[in-house]
């Protein structure tokens, strides 16, 4: 499997146990388990297993669940494990793609070889990482929308999806009103809140130890939000929703209104990596050292989020970046991004180092991105949340992302926690550029005149550090 054979990433912590999906193979049949995003299992007995394509299994599940047509477009078939996930294409053989196992994670991860022999993946259906944002607004199913709520409500919790306090709460108020239905004035629901915490809320806002309220104003929430900020944003969900519709919402409605805010967060519905950037030097000796990343990249650009601290370090769309990747025999791969700066006043470029052994994946992922989005065609008109075509003003048109302007937000670049390599023109700071520039380092880069990035042009007295 090359890198364009699909997309791999390192699930976060909170991902689900070693689990397998073939529970027993014959000669000719087999029993194999499809995991679902709400951790069910689709139980599938075929035949002819290892000749058996992925797209013969997403059949075979849509099928049981008996999704409508949108959900081949709409869903994947994903290769998981604590170790490595990855998306298998249509022509992919599932069983081969598991038997190959141990090759892919010594390819593409630095597990001990302890792990790489006991780990296993299982099989689950999730969400096309090439699905459209745009493309959810049109579906009406509810078991679809019910599927990508809880692909993304468990995203939310495990904090792969990084968002301010304010959204966490919103989000667990529509998670509230599906699980504990409509909020009822005069029960006792601030109890049932506190005893389900982390069913609504990532888990580091849930911590115990020191109480609930110290664990926020640790992110730098304001104090007195928590359980009741998040019962205040319960009490709303109904009437919000009801006075939209002039009638009780169903199920549907809050699974789309969950999307629809997961829509606002820059890393909805990515492909996620794991790697390790360098850390601007500190302190007398100018120590660094490294920091572990993970690398989200989807259909609009890439973001590099900072894995202990659960906040973005550097959000790129496509227009904004040039990259490439190398994989030198005696060093580790790198992914570069390259990308507009401004140090005092002065534009620089400025390139970033991301260390990690899926690079050339990561590579190939950002090239078929933008592949795929130079050939799509004009969004069709967008219709609003609740099904109907959006009133002017309503939503944001779909190409773009309605911006978070709260200080110090999770979602904001933190260029300043990041190493990196600046130049300029006139040859002030210019760090390790080897060899002299005309252009920019990498020729790879979103053209046909859409994008916004301008490699600094350097003259013929830049000396080289």
């Amino acid at each position: 499997m090359d890198g364009t054979e699909g997309n791999a990433g390192q699930p976060g912590p909170a991902e689900r146990s070693h689990r397998s999906s073939v529970s027993s193979v014959g000669a000719r049949a087999a029993d194999v388990l499809v995991y679902l995003a709400d951790d069910s299992v689709v139980p599938l007995a075929v035949e002819n297993l290892a000749s058996l394509s992925a797209h013969e299994l997403h059949r075979a599940v849509r099928e049981v669940l008996q999704l409508p047509d949108i959900a081949l477009d709409v869903f994947a078939l994903w290769l998981v494990s604590p170790l490595l996930e990855v998306q298998l294409k249509p022509k992919h053989q599932p069983y081969k793609l598991g038997r190959q196992w141990p090759e892919l994670l010594l390819r593409f991860t630095d597990a001990p070889d302890d792990d790489v022999a006991m780990d296993e993946p299982s099989l689950q259906f999730r969400r096309n990482v090439f699905f459209p944002k745009r493309r959810e607004l049109q579906i009406h199913d509810e078991e679809v929308l019910r599927l990508l709520y809880e692909e993304a409500k468990g995203n939310v919790l495990a904090a792969r999806y990084p968002c301010d306090v304010e959204d966490c709460e919103a989000l667990g108020a529509l998670v509230c009103r599906v699980q504990l239905g409509p909020y009822q004035p005069g029960q006792p629901v601030a109890h049932t809140l506190r005893e389900k915490l982390d069913s609504f809320l990532p888990a580091h806002l849930c911590k115990r130890g020191h109480g609930f309220f110290a664990a926020l104003r640790g992110r730098g929430a304001k104090a007195g939000m928590g359980e009741q900020g998040l019962l205040d944003a319960y009490r709303q969900v109904k009437e919000a929703v009801s006075s939209a519709i002039g009638q009780e919402a169903t199920l549907g409605t809050h699974y789309r209104a969950y999307l629809l805010k997961c829509h606002e967060l820059p890393f909805y519905g990515c492909a996620f990596f794991h790697g390790e950037v360098d850390k601007p030097a500190q302190g007398f000796l100018h120590r660094g050292g490294r920091k572990p990343v993970v690398v989200a990249i989807s259909l609009e650009g890439v973001h590099v989020i900072d894995s202990r601290e659960k906040h973005v370090l550097l959000g790129l769309r496509f227009q904004e970046l040039s990259w490439d990747h190398t994989s030198p025999e005696e060093e580790e791969p790198v992914l570069w991004l390259e990308f507009d700066g401004d140090s005092e006043g002065t534009p620089v470029n400025r390139l970033l180092k991301i260390y990690s052994k899926q690079a050339e994946l990561m590579s190939s992922l950002i090239e078929y991105c933008i592949e795929l989005s130079q050939a799509a065609e004009p969004a069709a008109p967008q219709e609003s949340g609740l099904g109907h075509p959006a009133a002017p003003g309503s939503l944001p048109p779909p190409t773009q992302r309605p911006e978070l302007r709260r200080q110090g937000s999770v979602v904001c670049s933190r260029i300043q926690h990041l190493c990196t390599i600046d130049y300029v023109e006139d040859g002030k700071g210019i760090k390790r550029v080897k060899p002299k520039r005309t252009t920019s380092f990498f020729s790879r880069q979103l053209s046909m005149g859409q994008g916004t990035y301008t490699a600094v042009q350097p003259t013929d007295s830049l000396e080289q550090g």
